[in-house]
């Protein structure tokens, strides 16, 4: 189906992009998608912008132009809807490499899960509605290489140029289902700003605290492990894993090595004792004698909000099975927490606390109230 499209534009110029700018600005609809190298450096970044508008492809090139400022309008534009598809991680990346705000969004992930799409991939959504296939192995590249391959470039511009169809169809069957107000909801609020969490040198260690198999010492160990491995991964500009793996350093911890010829029993190949030996048996030894860390306290809830958390849950897992979605389609995640933290005294709280979500509130707020026992909820 796709053998025939034309060249997508390559935008690696100011006036390039400013043609693109003024293509995109017109439009009442664009698709976009991003690409980052997550899993090729220590701080991933944007590599690669998609867009189409019903007239041509674009792949912009961030790696060449360093100012994107003028995308910020239509980003923000509320006349321009924004397709994407799994807009989570993008909207994360845009908002943390370029501070990109957004209004008026279609996911067509989320439209598909609200729908109870049991694959929401979108490979999977183009193979089943328009027989189009998609090369997954590119998912995993290196976006940060240039010059990109003609593979490559022909899955990202795949990444955008049907998603003016799929949300087309989506939205007919979310009319059909009466669900397009749910979806709307959902798209409203991944466009408010979420603080992104930053990448703290020499502190990775933390998410082993909560390991109950692992000793104050072993865990002190591993945190000058990983205060060693943040150094080394952002010198080299490689993801941590990369350097050495996290299975590792517990098998380090829990029987320290004395020499260069003990790490190998803990799982580190030839290279990496060639490499690293000596300054993880250093990591290990200062471990073992440095004051013990303490352990990142998970905060303990009262009993009645762990009460009505999990009544709210196992009821929405059961209005999710009925309605044949996931939980969380029934009431989101963030709402969880408000109302079994402060549940409301009766309908009037409750549609303040949902006002973001009225038709989740109008179909589903006696049956909350009812589920945290709320007397009256009629």
């Amino acid at each position: 189906m796709h053998d025939n499209l034309s060249a997508p534009i390559w935008v690696n110029t100011n006036q390039l992009l400013q043609h693109m700018v003024e293509d995109l600005s017109a439009q009442s609809r664009v698709a976009v998608d991003t690409e980052s190298n997550s899993l090729h450096a220590f701080r991933e970044q944007v590599c690669l912008l998609q867009f189409s508008s019903p007239k041509a492809d674009y792949l912009v090139d961030p790696l060449a132009l360093r100012d994107l400022s003028l995308l910020a309008p239509m980003f923000a534009n509320p006349k321009i809807e924004k397709i994407f598809h799994a807009a989570e991680y993008d909207l994360i990346c845009l908002r943390r490499d370029f501070g990109f705000t957004f209004v008026n969004l279609f996911d067509t992930m989320q439209a598909a899960r609200v729908l109870g799409y049991p694959a929401v991939g979108l490979d999977r959504l183009l193979g089943d509605k328009f027989g189009i296939k998609t090369d997954k192995r590119h998912q995993k590249a290196d976006w940060a290489r240039r010059p990109l391959t003609k593979e490559q470039i022909h899955y990202a511009r795949l990444d955008t140029h049907y998603l003016f169809d799929l949300r087309n169809s989506l939205e007919r069957e979310l009319r059909e289902t009466e669900r397009l107000d749910f979806a709307l909801e959902d798209f409203g609020r991944a466009c408010q700003l979420e603080e992104s969490k930053q990448k703290l040198n020499g502190e990775s260690w933390g998410r082993f605290s909560g390991r109950k198999d692992i000793s104050l010492r072993e865990l002190t160990v591993i945190a000058q492990l990983c205060k060693w491995r943040d150094r080394e991964a952002e010198r080299l500009n490689r993801p941590p894993y990369k350097v050495v793996m996290d299975d590792v350093f517990v098998a380090l911890a829990k029987n320290p090595p004395e020499k260069k010829v003990d790490l190998s029993a803990a799982g580190l190949s030839e290279k990496q004792i060639h490499l690293w030996g000596g300054f993880i048996i250093g990591a290990v030894q200062h471990g073992l004698e440095v004051p013990l860390v303490e352990r990142k306290q998970i905060e303990r809830r009262d009993d009645a909000v762990l009460r009505r958390l999990e009544k709210l849950k196992a009821w929405r897992k059961n209005a999710g099975m009925q309605m044949k979605v996931e939980s969380d389609i029934i009431l989101p995640k963030p709402y969880l927490a408000a109302l079994s933290e402060n549940p409301p005294k009766d309908l009037t709280e409750l549609g303040q606390i949902m006002k973001e979500s009225p038709s989740r509130f109008e179909k589903f707020g006696v049956q909350i109230l009812k589920t945290l026992g709320v007397k009256h909820a009629n």
